[in-house]
C-alpha cells in the first residue's frame, strides 16, 4: 500500500514537470494549490529533491526508475543552510493563506501542526548554532559510513557506481561542514573536551583501519555478493569477479584520495580545537545557554514545562519506581535492607542472567531478540486493530561505533517498503544486556514501540508527507516507553525479573529527567551526573557513561521519553474515565497511532474528540 502511494506521488511530480497537465501543473506551480495537502506535500517534496540523501532514505524515486540522486551527497555549506531558513517565512505565509473554514478536519490539524513547527523554527532560529554537529554519537564522521551501509542499496552496477561517486564527494562535504564548526568556534560554542577526545579517537581508528576492512569497503563488497547470489538463482550475473574487482579498486582509490583526506581535515581541526575546550559540560556555559536550553526543552517535550519542574518530577518518580523494584526483589528473596543500589548489584551479580562473552553469545542475543518480537507480534490482536505492513529486522550496531553508541536504536523502513525497519542492538559490553532487560528493550524499539508507531505513521493514508516524519520526540519516545508498560499490562512480562527489567527501564527515563536538567540547568558536572545515574539505576558503568555523554551533546532530548509517557497515560486515564465500560484499548491505540506524531496537547485534543464522538 505505501509503496503504491509513494510511486503515485513520484509519478504526479514527473507528470507535472514533463507533461504540464492542467490540474497537476496547477497543484505543483500555483501560489495556492486547490488542496492544502498539495501545498504542504509539494513544499516537502521540493525540499527533499534538494537533498539527495533524503531522497535515498525515502526510497520512492527508485520505484519509478530514477536513481541519479544516489550518486550525490547533500550540500552541507552554511549558504545552503541559510537558504532553508530564508524560505521559512514564505512557507508559513503559504500555510496560513488557507482559512480554517475551507479545510476539512484532517487538513485543519495538518495546518495547526505545520504552523506549530514553523513558529518554533522561527523562535529557535537564534539558537541554531547552539549545538555540536560533530560528536561521539552523530555527525558526518560516523553518519556517512552508517548511511552508506544501511541506506544506499546496491543491486545493479549503476548502484555501485553511484556508491563510488558518493565516496568521491565526501571531501567536499567535510569541507563544507567545517564552515559551520569554525563559525561555532567564533561564537564560543565549543564542545567539551571529552567530546573532542571521543571524536578524535573514533576518526583516527577509522583512518588507521586497513581499507579492505573499512565498513565502506566491506559493506559494498557484501552488497555486491548478495546481489550476485540473487542473480545466479535466476541463472544471470550482475557482479562477476571482474566487475567486482574493478569496482573495489575504484573504492580503494576513492578511500585514498577523498575519504581519508576528508577525515584528516577533521582530525587536524579538532586536534587544534582541543586546546580551547574546557571540562564544563552544560549548556549554561554557552552564550545565552539558559535560553537555548529552555528552547530545547520546549522542542523535545512539546510542553512549557520548566527545567525545575522536570527535575522535581524526576526526583519523585525515581523514589516511586525504586520502591516498586525493591518490593519485587524482596519477594524474590533478595536482601533489601541496605537499600536500592546494593540490592540491584546483588541482582546484577547473578551469572544466569548473562550470555557468554563470545561471538556465539552475541549472535544468540540477536536471535533471542527476534524470538521475543515474533512472540509479541503474534499476541497483540486484542490491543491493536491496525498493524504496520513493513517488516522489521534485528541487527547489531556496527562495531566501529558501538563503543560510544546508545544501548539500542531503531531505523525506520524505506517509505516505499523496499527496506524493513531495523532494531539495532549494542553488543559491545555483554554485561549491559542482562536477559531480564531484553523484552523491554525489544518492545520499546520494535513491537509495539517504535516500529509500530513510526511504520504505521508512514503508511497512513491521506496524511501529508511532513506528518509522516514529524519530529515530535515526546510523542515518539513517549509512545515507545508507554509500549513497554502496555506489553506488561498484556502479560508479556509476567516473570518477576522481566518486570524488574521494565521498571528499571522506566526508572532510567525518570533519572534522565534529573540528570539532563542537572547538567544543563543546575550546573552539575559530568562526574556528578554519572555518579547519580550509577547510584539510582543499577545500569552498567559503560552504559551510564555513554548515556550521560549523550545528554551533554543532546540537551533536553532525554526528558522527552518520560514526559511523553506520562502524558499518554494521563490522556488514556481521562478517556477511560469518560468512556467507562465503552473504553476499548485497541480503539484508543488506533486513535493515538493513525494520526502520526503530533505535539502532546494536540494528541490530547485528538483523543478528546474521539471520546466525545463515541459518547454521542
Amino acid at each position: 500500500m505505501i509503496k503504491k502511494s509513494l510511486k503515485w506521488i513520484g509519478l504526479l511530480i514527473l507528470l507535472a514537470i514533463l507533461s504540464g497537465a492542467t490540474f497537476i501543473a496547477h497543484e505543483w506551480y500555483s501560489d495556492k494549490p486547490l488542496r492544502f495537502k498539495s501545498y504542504v506535500d509539494r513544499t516537502m517534496v521540493k525540499m527533499a529533491f534538494d537533498s539527495p540523501e533524503t531522497l535515498t532514505s525515502l526510497g520512492f524515486l527508485e520505484g519509478v526508475g530514477i536513481k541519479g540522486h544516489n550518486a550525490d551527497l547533500d550540500d552541507a555549506s552554511l549558504a545552503k543552510a541559510n537558504e532553508l531558513y530564508e524560505m521559512l517565512p514564505a512557507i508559513r505565509q503559504g500555510v496560513a493563506q488557507y482559512a480554517d473554514d475551507e479545510l476539512d478536519k484532517s487538513d485543519q490539524m495538518s495546518k495547526e501542526i505545520a504552523l506549530y513547527l514553523l513558529d518554533f523554527a522561527n523562535e529557535a532560529n537564534q539558537f541554531r548554532y547552539h549545538g555540536y554537529p560533530v560528536n561521539q554519537l552523530f555527525g558526518i564522521q560516523n553518519g556517512f559510513p552508517s548511511f552508506m551501509d544501511a541506506q544506499h542499496q546496491v543491486t545493479t552496477i549503476e548502484d555501485a557506481d553511484n556508491y563510488i561517486s558518493r565516496l568521491s564527494q565526501i571531501k567536499r562535504k567535510f569541507s563544507q561542514s567545517l564552515e559551520g564548526l569554525k563559525l561555532r568556534e567564533e561564537k564560543g560554542i565549543i564542545p567539551p573536551r571529552f567530546v573532542i577526545d571521543r571524536v578524535l579517537d573514533e576518526m583516527q581508528q577509522f583512518v588507521d583501519k586497513p581499507i579492505t576492512d573499512n565498513i565502506l569497503y566491506v559493506s559494498l563488497q557484501e552488497k555486491m555478493n548478495k546481489a550476485e547470489q540473487a542473480a545466479q538463482e535466476n541463472q544471470e550475473s550482475v557482479f562477476n569477479d571482474d566487475v567486482q574487482s574493478r569496482i573495489l579498486a575504484d573504492v580503494t582509490s576513492q578511500m585514498q584520495t577523498s575519504v581519508h583526506p576528508a577525515y584528516q581535515l577533521f582530525i587536524d581541526y579538532f586536534t587544534k580545537l582541543k586546546d580551547k575546550a574546557t571540562t564544563d559540560d552544560g549548556f549554561w556555559r554557552l552564550p545565552d545557554g539558559d535560553k537555548a536550553y529552555a528552547s530545547s526543552l520546549k522542542f523535545f517535550t512539546t510542553t512549557d514545562y520548566s527545567a525545575d519542574y522536570i527535575h522535581d518530577t524526576g526526583l519523585r518518580e525515581v523514589d516511586r519506581i525504586q520502591g516498586e523494584i525493591l518490593t519485587i526483589l524482596s519477594n524474590e528473596g533478595f536482601d533489601i535492607s541496605a537499600g536500592f543500589t546494593p540490592a540491584i548489584e546483588a541482582l546484577k551479580a547473578q551469572p544466569q542472567f548473562y550470555y557468554p562473552d563470545t561471538d556465539e553469545g552475541r549472535q544468540q542475543i540477536l536471535d533471542d531478540y527476534q524470538t521475543i518480537l515474533d512472540e509479541i507480534s503474534a499476541g497483540l490482536d486484542g490491543a491493536f486493530n491496525i498493524r504496520p505492513q513493513a517488516g522489521m529486522k534485528v541487527r547489531r550496531i556496527p562495531e566501529f561505533k558501538e563503543k560510544t553508541a546508545p544501548g539500542a536504536y531503531y531505523q525506520q523502513p524505506a517509505i516505499d517498503g523496499s527496506r524493513p525497519g531495523m532494531f539495532f542492538a549494542n553488543l559491545y559490553d555483554i554485561k549491559a544486556t542482562p536477559k531480564y532487560s531484553m523484552r523491554t528493550l525489544a518492545y520499546h524499539e520494535g513491537v509495539p514501540g517504535h516500529h509500530f508507531q513510526i511504520a504505521i505513521g508512514m503508511e497512513a493514508e491521506g496524511l501529508p508527507l511532513f506528518r509522516k516524519a514529524s519530529p515530535f520526540t515526546a510523542y515518539t519516545e513517549g509512545w515507545a516507553l508507554y509500549a513497554e508498560q502496555v506489553a506488561w499490562e498484556l502479560g508479556f512480562q509476567d516473570d518477576p525479573y522481566d518486570n524488574i527489567g521494565r521498571l528499571q527501564a522506566e526508572l532510567f527515563r525518570a533519572v534522565r529527567l534529573v540528570v539532563d536538567t542537572g547538567i544543563h540547568h543546575k550546573r552539575w558536572t559530568r562526574e556528578q551526573a554519572i555518579d547519580y545515574m550509577l547510584a539510582n539505576t543499577g545500569m552498567a558503568e559503560s552504559d551510564v557513561i555513554s548515556e550521560i555523554e549523550r545528554y551533554i551533546v543532546m540537551p533536553g532530548q532525554a526528558t522527552s521519553y518520560k514526559v511523553g509517557m506520562m502524558k499518554i497515560l494521563e490522556i488514556r486515564a481521562a478517556a477511560k474515565a469518560r468512556l467507562a465500560e465503552q473504553f476499548d484499548l485497541a480503539e484508543f491505540h488506533d486513535v493515538v497511532l493513525k494520526n502520526g506524531a503530533v505535539p502532546l496537547d494536540i494528541l490530547a485534543k485528538i483523543v478528546d474528540d474521539y471520546v466525545t464522538e463515541k459518547l454521542k
